[in-house]
Parts: structure tokens; C-alpha cells; sequence
């Protein structure tokens, strides 16, 4: 099992997103706190987790609250990625109380949203039982919290797609309309790619867009998807394309209807955008004890 999640993370980033989370919540201050609590007071919290799910994101819930008081301690009792059954105390946060207050509520929604994410990808992998097939996610996610939720997708068991417009070659159905139908788009691709190291990828609507592509694009597409292609039409396809092109599926596939994909040969990748788009935050809260 993969787990180091965090190699290619990038917490330059992650520090400058999290600092404008806080700034929108604590704004000109925890007001509350700052009534109730004595300014050098110090508390102890558990981390509880609630629910039945996968956790994601403990490394960026100790950020969180690194970024407010680097004294602030944290230490984990179950690890990114395991899969927890039962209510149970995953952690625990040490340090000054108005810190620990500041932070809660920013390092939770972040971490709830993390094991939702993670959890929605485990179930979706558990469904298909199917291992020669990769989960893909999609760029259907929160404006400027991709990058948790992209983490929170391995971490759950899945594969990041690209990440956004610059790293990837991705013709979809408007681009194909735009360039005037798919062969004077490809013919635009065969100039692009000796340019290019990036990946070229092609959506297909049907049969004969594919034959299209089966005719025109080797050498030129390394990834064909088929976009709510029917499991007949699947089979089908993947006969013509008879391993030159990897093998996509996409449109509307998720938790309720994932199952029927699980035998079928040939195909590499299944993106659904309903990993981020349609995910129950689990529930974990911080509580603090005497």
C-alpha cells in the first residue's frame, strides 16, 4: 500500500491556502476567545472520529495549526489512509486554548472534507473490484481547494488526472466543435505533438468518431475516452481500438452504477466527476477534556 502520499505535494502552496482560510475565518480576531479565555491559558483536545470511513489529510490539520503557533502539539494515533470502522479517538492537540480555538474549525473542515473525498474513491474502488482499471478524478472540484482534494484522492486509493488546463492535452467535444469536427483536429494535433511531452488525450462521442481516430490518430493520441458510451458500445470499441490507444470511460459513472464496469477487458481508466463534486464530509470533531 502507497503511503507516501506527501512526496509530490507542494506545502508552499498548501501554507498560502490555508492562510487565506484563516483569514477569512479569524478575520480581526476570535472575538469569543479573546472574552472568555486568559491569553496564556493552555488546554488538551482529542480528535474523534465519528463515523466509518478512510482519514485523509492529518498532515494538513498539524498545518494548520503550525501556521497559527508553531508550539501548538499534535500526535496521531492511526495513520493517513486507514480505514476506521467505529468511533474512536485518532489524535491528540496540545497547546495555548485561544491557538488551538483559532485553528479548530479551518483544520477540521479541511480534514472532514479530506476522509469524505478519500472515503467516496475507497467505495468506488471496493464497487468495481476490478484492479487493471485506475479511478480517475476529474477537474470537477471546490475553486482553490484542489490541491487537498486532489491528495485526498490518492490517499483514498485513486489516480489524479491532470491537474488543470497546463499539464495535460485534453480534446473535449467543444474543442473538436470549435476546430471545425475531430479529423481537422487531428490533423492540428499530428503538428503539435513532436512539440510537445504532454500527454494527448481525445474524447469520443461514438463509433464513428472512433473510427475516425483509430484511422487518424496513431502516433498522434495516446488516450481515447469514451464519453457515456453504452457497455455493448465499450466492447465494441475496444475491438477497434485493439491496443493502440489507452482506454478511458467517462460520463455519469459513480457509487450506484460502478458495478457494471467491473468485467469489462481493455479498459485502463474510469474518471468520474462525482469523487469531488459528490462526497458526505465525515464526521470528526475536536473536544476538548480537563
Amino acid at each position: 500500500m502507497k503511503t507516501n502520499y506527501y512526496k509530490n505535494f507542494d506545502f508552499t502552496k498548501a501554507t498560502s491556502l490555508i492562510k487565506l482560510a484563516l483569514k477569512e475565518d479569524i478575520g480581526r480576531g476570535d472575538v469569543t476567545s479573546n472574552y472568555l479565555i486568559p491569553k496564556h491559558s493552555s488546554s488538551k483536545a482529542f480528535l474523534v472520529f465519528k463515523d466509518k470511513g478512510i482519514i485523509a489529510g492529518l498532515k494538513i490539520f498539524k498545518l494548520v495549526f503550525n501556521i497559527i503557533d508553531p508550539e501548538i502539539k499534535t500526535n496521531f494515533f492511526v495513520k493517513e489512509g486507514d480505514l476506521i470502522k467505529y468511533k474512536k479517538r485518532i489524535g491528540l492537540v496540545e497547546g495555548n486554548t485561544r491557538s488551538i480555538l483559532k485553528g479548530e474549525r479551518v483544520a477540521l473542515n479541511i480534514l472532514q472534507r479530506m476522509s469524505g473525498i478519500a472515503t467516496n474513491i475507497w467505495e468506488l474502488k471496493r464497487k468495481l473490484r476490478n484492479d487493471k482499471i485506475e479511478i480517475l478524478d476529474t477537474r470537477k472540484t471546490t475553486p482553490n481547494f484542489r490541491l487537498f482534494e486532489k491528495l485526498a484522492v490518492v490517499i483514498g486509493g485513486g489516480t489524479n488526472h491532470r491537474f488543470g488546463l497546463y499539464d495535460m492535452i485534453l480534446v473535449k467535444d467543444n474543442h473538436i466543435e470549435a476546430c471545425g469536427g475531430i479529423e481537422n483536429t487531428l490533423k492540428k494535433l499530428s503538428k503539435i505533438k513532436p512539440r510537445t511531452k504532454l500527454k494527448i488525450e481525445v474524447e469520443v462521442k461514438n463509433l464513428s468518431e472512433l473510427k475516425i481516430i483509430k484511422d487518424l490518430g496513431e502516433g498522434i493520441v495516446d488516450i481515447v475516452m469514451l464519453d457515456n458510451f453504452k457497455i455493448e458500445d465499450i466492447k465494441t470499441a475496444v475491438k477497434i481500438i485493439n491496443g493502440k490507444f489507452k482506454v478511458e470511460l467517462s460520463g455519469s459513472i459513480n457509487s450506484k452504477n460502478i458495478k457494471k464496469y467491473r468485467e469489462l477487458d481493455g479498459v485502463n481508466f474510469i474518471s468520474s466527476g462525482s469523487i469531488t463534486h459528490t462526497y458526505r464530509s465525515l464526521d470528526i470533531s475536536l473536544d476538548f477534556f480537563t
